[in-house]
């Protein structure tokens, strides 16, 4: 879907909601801008360092298989 297309659709559903189901609306929308100005992203070299050092410890067996960490997280 084009970001016009969406615009369209957002402009047409808008006027069918309450004023304060707009408020809400436009809330969600800034928490959403905000959640994205306080994500950092990493560099694509630091992703595939990060990568590199996962798969490093996977093959000298530095893991928690998936059953075990059901198994820790059960005694929360």
């Amino acid at each position: 879907m084009t970001a016009a297309a969406i615009k369209k659709q957002f402009d047409s559903y808008l006027p069918l909601l309450s004023l304060k189901q707009q408020e809400l609306l436009l809330e969600m929308i800034k928490s959403f801008v905000d959640v994205d100005k306080e994500t950092n992203r990493i560099t694509r070299q630091q992703y595939n360092k990060e990568l590199n050092e996962a798969v490093s410890r996977i093959e000298k067996g530095t893991f928690v298989t998936h059953k075990d960490a059901i198994k820790e997280l059960s005694k929360w």
